[in-house]
This record gives C-alpha cells, structure tokens and sequence, in this order.
C-alpha cells in the first residue's frame, strides 16, 4: 500500500476556508495559519497521512524555516520562491511507487501542473468538506466510546446486562 502525502498550499486554504477567511480579514493572519494547522492536525492523525503545509514567504526575507506543529511539517519558502515552485519541485521529488502525493489547491494552474507530475489535485473546497467529515466521524466515534465506558464502569458485568436485556424483552412481551 502506498504512503499517502497531502501537500497543502496554506494561504490558499486561508483564503478559501470560511473560519480561517474571518480571521485574515479581522489582521489576525497568525490566528488563521495556526487555527489551520489545527484542523489539518486532527484530519492528518484520523485519516493516517502525512500532512505537509506550505506557507509562501517569498517576499519576507529571512523567514525560511521548516518545522514541525501539531504533528505537521510546516514550511516557509525560502526568500524568491513561491509556494507554488516549491510544492512542484517536492511533488517532482516525493511522487513514487511508494508514496502517492495529493496536493491542496485551489489554483487551477497548479493543480494542472502537479496533475501532469503524476500527483492528485484537491480543491480548498474539497479538502474542507474533507476535513468537516472527518471530524463528525471523530466526534461519532468520541460518543460511540464515552457511552461504552459509561457502561464499563458500570457495577453490572457483561453477562449481568445481557441476563436483564432478556429479561426486559420478556417483560415487554407480556
């Protein structure tokens, strides 16, 4: 089975998700950027792929960095390169037999470009409609295990329960 990459062009995602719009417009870019580390970070850890976000800093000299942030690896372009150049060129390095890469944009542009390198394309949209699914199925699963150590901690055993369930069906039968 191959190693799924999602590369995400991170100010394309801020431009684009609702939430994290309202912070950009309100000047509050780091709150933006932060806030979708975050929701990437709980997609990356249900879903079980390797997350990377890519932030443009083409224009902030000095601010080239890599690390890692909620379990993601976070980048900063180095000064006069673009997001977009640097997620084709790791798109050229990473797309093998053993890893399938899919990028996050909405730039169309883009998208053709990576597609013509062999990697999937993801809309904005879509990963955010991704995102917003994962995340009812963590909270579905978060209910599903609450109610099953409530009855863990219960003072009944397992053959206790099951003895009342049957007696409460025929009870109800009567």
């Amino acid at each position: 089975m191959k190693k799924d990459l999602l590369i995400v062009d991170g100010y394309n995602m801020i431009g684009a998700w609702p939430e994290l719009v309202a912070l950009k417009n309100k000047d509050k870019m780091e709150d933006a950027r932060d806030r979708l580390l975050h929701e990437l970070s709980d997609y990356s850890k249900y879903e079980c792929i390797e997350v990377r976000v890519v932030f443009d800093a083409q224009f902030v000299p000095g601010i080239q960095k890599s690390y890692k942030k909620y379990h993601l690896d976070v980048i900063f372009t180095k000064e006069g390169e673009t997001a977009d150049s640097y997620i084709e060129r790791v798109v050229g390095e990473e797309n093998f037999l053993i890893t399938q890469v899919t990028v996050a944009t909405s730039d169309l542009a883009e998208q053709w470009m990576v597609f013509q390198k062999g990697a999937l394309r993801k809309s904005a949209n879509e990963l955010f409609k991704d995102v917003q699914r994962s995340k009812k199925k963590i909270a579905a699963e978060a209910r599903t295990l609450h109610s099953k150590d409530y009855r863990r901690n219960s003072p009944w055993t397992h053959l206790q329960i099951e003895e009342l369930e049957k007696l409460r069906e025929r009870l109800s039968d009567n």
